[in-house]
């Protein structure tokens, strides 16, 4: 029988990860590195789970993989991880699905980690029949929703060019764990998809407006796993750019800063102290981030436009939902539960349409309240 094991489950993403499986009926075994936080979390979960399918708990932690690795028993095994920053922390988890031949998923949203999910470990998980889903979240699920949605109205009128941005609405506090993805994510090389193929640049590079409702809202290029995902639903794509637009109307500034850190990176040893000075500063994931009643204020919006080679825009697609933490909660039980039920169509490292077909994905997404807008 498949078990979901959720890694990293008392940080905050881990928390709302545990509250949805429970409540959703799973009996997810939680992994962290402290046994009385786990108990406790348990306890807790465990007086909502319906029918007694109550949560279990192991300790794990990443300076040991086996601890991690003597968790899984079967090829049904689903693993979701929530232990960021990835691009630091991220392999063990990974590493041991792929040897299990296992499913995996997580919410990573750095670039450097999804270059390395979908070149370096996608061969190894197609030898060993494992399954990973990375950046199974509000970054970058709805822009694989947008831009498919897209390709499918409009690959017939030429489309070739991709762009999309991600944006939030309302008080929006980021947890101390995104707080560090996002350190690395500015030192680090970003992903676009430029003239049919994958290129580096850094962080940044470029700001594109885009209208949210009766705003016209900035965002940083940063790319995401669209870059990697929507170029195989359609080969005549040529440009797909992905933006993030989080630093609302200080976009000009923290691009800026992006180039700063960039020319940093060119200089012996000054990059590598710029990085380890954010990452030990800003720390790893933890179980502080905003309130219920804060992310309640929040709403999500994610918009694609398609155009043609000319640069003449076919169309575009705008998606709402509800605040970035819980839809990437609801968005990583759903693929645990899909991926626990073996409703994946293939192997290797797989974005959600070539994981679950768009059907599947616009139910999954429509259920958790992420929908077109008009």
């Amino acid at each position: 029988m498949a078990r979901i094991v959720l890694f990293g489950a008392t940080g905050y993403t881990g928390r709302l990860v545990a509250r949805d499986l429970v409540r959703g009926g799973a009996a997810p075994l939680l992994v962290g590195r402290n046994s009385d936080a786990l108990a406790e979390l348990v306890e807790d979960l465990n007086e909502d789970a319906p029918g007694g399918r109550a949560a279990s708990f192991e300790v794990a932690t990443i300076d040991r993989p086996a601890s991690l690795r003597r968790l899984l028993e079967s090829p049904d095994d689903v693993v979701v991880s929530a232990v960021g920053p990835y691009a630091r922390l991220g392999s063990v988890a990974v590493e041991a699905a792929v040897d299990a031949g296992c499913a995996y998923v997580d919410c990573a949203g750095e670039p450097v980690f999804l270059r390395q999910m979908f070149t370096e470990y996608d061969s190894k998980a197609r030898r060993t029949g494992a399954r990973l889903l990375p950046a199974v979240g509000y970054d970058f699920i709805p822009g694989n929703l947008a831009g498919t949605l897209l390709i499918d109205r409009y690959a017939p009128a030429g489309l070739t060019t991709l762009r999309i941005g991600y944006f939030v609405k309302g008080p929006f506090g980021p947890s101390s764990g995104s707080v560090a993805s996002a350190a690395g994510v500015m030192l680090d090389p970003a992903n676009t998809f430029r003239d049919g193929h994958l290129v580096s640049e850094r962080p940044g590079a470029r700001l594109r407006t885009f209208p949210v409702g009766n705003d016209t809202v900035s965002g940083l290029s940063l790319g995401g796993s669209e870059v990697f995902t929507l170029p195989g639903l359609d080969p005549r794509l040529q440009d797909i750019d992905v933006y993030v637009g989080w630093a609302g109307r200080w976009s000009r500034a923290a691009a800026a800063a992006s180039g700063l850190a960039a020319g940093a990176r060119q200089v012996p040893g000054l990059g590598s102290a710029m990085g380890a000075v954010f990452r030990s500063t800003l720390g790893g994931a933890s179980a502080e981030g905003p309130a219920d009643h804060v992310r309640g204020k929040t709403r999500s919006f994610v918009v694609a436009e398609g155009s043609a080679a000319d640069g003449g825009v076919l169309g575009r697609v705008t998606l709402e939902g509800p605040n970035p933490y819980d839809l990437t909660s609801g968005l990583l039980t759903w693929a645990a539960r899909m991926l626990s039920r073996r409703a994946e169509r293939d192997v290797g490292t797989l974005g959600p349409v070539a994981a679950f077909g768009l059907d599947a994905l616009v139910s999954g997404c429509l259920a958790l309240g992420l929908c077109e807008t008009d």
